[in-house]
């Protein structure tokens, strides 16, 4: 098979995510030759984006990618990354990542919160149920709060259609209005960057403890590309396979998911089912959970409640009617991502512990808010945030660079613990942070 020719850019940038399309358009904006190396392709306007077939088209394994343990993970594989299929949620980094790890993005998000203008969106469209169960909560004494949101109806007027994120966004946005970071992975093909699709790593070059290139397959043609920089961004499970590849066997040893699951209620009032997801919000810090309103999409449910039962299967047919209240834990590092491709994430006993807590305090809101107590019940784990696979101050140091000069890495991998919180906002904080880092090498050398 002919290899292609060689390309050469100042910066390469493996993945176009979140970190990934930050990174360049921040670096092309500054006048560098960048090159964006992305595994999948832009379906952004694609007539099957935004649906259940899409959605199986443009996600790794076909949305069956599940690790040893049974989670099924989400993993896109497209222009935009995860930011495609997530639910448009913003959230700050939590004060331990600078008190702890000394890593300071704070002016770097206030920065994105003002230039997306990142904010809840208007009561009116949080959602009947969603503020029920809100209320629910407060009237219990714990202090939940109007989510901010990647996510702007006037964007979707300006496109002239009508809003309707709700739980089919996490399929991919049709309405415009949720952010993805594909439109900043455009800003930087607009100022020069280069956009390279169905372009899969496979490992990096290096020549004397100096990253100098990487290597893989495009449109199934061996190629290479050089550069005096390296950023992967190829997500937390991405990244580290690439890592391993290249020598770094300790790349993917452990591993954090935020792992996931929905406990649902039936009541006669209307469900969440029909209304923007994670609109209603609460992180309980001390007991290592955070409780958000949300849903799954009609069409999957039952694909997930079948494996609790023909009970709830059969509730099916009263989804419009169905309250759901997502828990995610700030789950501890175990398992990994290894070099066989496979995945492990076994839950600790602390985790089945923050799992046992959060669970009984779901059941109480979701009673509160109207739903019977015989029909309450959680549904299998899974995982959404696969993060803490090439963990800073392990495998990076605070400007995210490896033990191998000009080998950085900006994406959820590199957190070295679970955020238990939306993780898009801190990587683009990330993201920024890093960009100005290279910028300010390059100015030192020249």
């Amino acid at each position: 098979m002919t290899a292609q020719q060689p390309l050469w850019a100042d910066v390469i940038v493996v993945g176009s995510g979140p970190g990934g399309a930050t990174v360049a358009r921040q670096l092309a904006a500054a006048g560098k030759k960048v090159l964006i190396l992305e595994r999948g392709r832009d379906y952004r306007n694609k007539f099957y984006y935004g649906t259940y077939p899409g959605a199986m088209i443009y996600s790794e394994k076909m949305s069956f990618l599940f690790t040893k343990e049974g989670l099924n993970i989400i993993a896109p594989i497209m222009v935009g990354g995860a930011t495609s299929m997530y639910c448009g949620c913003a959230a700050p980094p939590p004060p331990w990542l600078k008190g702890k790890y000394g890593i300071d993005i704070d002016g770097e998000v206030e920065e994105t919160i003002e230039e997306l203008n990142i904010k809840p969106l208007p009561e009116e469209l949080r959602g009947e149920a969603s503020t029920r169960i809100a209320m629910a909560a407060r009237a219990l004494g714990y202090d939940w709060y109007a989510q901010p949101k990647f996510m702007e109806p006037g964007r979707s007027a300006r496109l002239n259609k009508k809003f309707k994120c709700h739980a089919t966004t996490m399929l991919g946005c049709r309405c415009g209005a949720k952010w993805n970071a594909a439109e900043w992975v455009d800003e930087a093909v607009a100022h020069g960057a280069e956009l390279k699709t169905s372009a899969r790593v496979n490992k990096v070059l290096i020549e004397g403890g100096q990253a100098v290139g990487v290597e893989g397959k495009m449109a199934g043609k061996p190629f290479k590309a050089h550069a005096d920089s390296i950023v992967l961004a190829a997500g937390g499970l991405g990244s580290p396979r690439i890592m391993q590849n290249s020598g770094f066997q300790d790349a993917g040893s452990g591993m954090a998911m935020d792992t996931t699951v929905m406990v649902y209620g039936f009541s006669k009032q209307k469900g969440t089912g029909n209304e923007p997801p994670m609109t209603w919000s609460w992180e309980n810090d001390d007991a290592g959970y955070m409780l958000s309103t949300l849903t799954d999409p009609f069409l999957l449910y039952p694909m997930i409640a079948i494996k609790k039962g023909i009970g709830p299967f059969l509730r099916w047919t009263r989804w419009h009617k169905m309250m759901g209240v997502m828990i995610k834990l700030k789950d501890d590092i175990s398992g990994g991502v290894y070099p066989d491709g496979k995945i492990s994430k076994p839950l600790t006993s602390g985790d089945k512990e923050k799992l046992d807590h959060a669970y009984d305090i779901c059941k109480k809101i979701l009673i509160e808010a109207g739903a019977k107590k015989s029909s309450i019940f959680m549904t299998p784990l899974r995982g959404t945030h696969p993060s803490g696979t090439v963990r800073i101050g392990e495998m990076l140091d605070d400007n995210l660079q490896s033990r191998v000069k000009g080998l950085y890495v900006c994406d959820a991998g590199v957190f070295p613990e679970s955020l238990d919180r939306p993780t898009v906002l801190s990587i683009i904080g990330l993201g920024k942070r890093l960009a100005k880092e290279l910028l300010d090498q390059k100015r030192e050398v020249a």
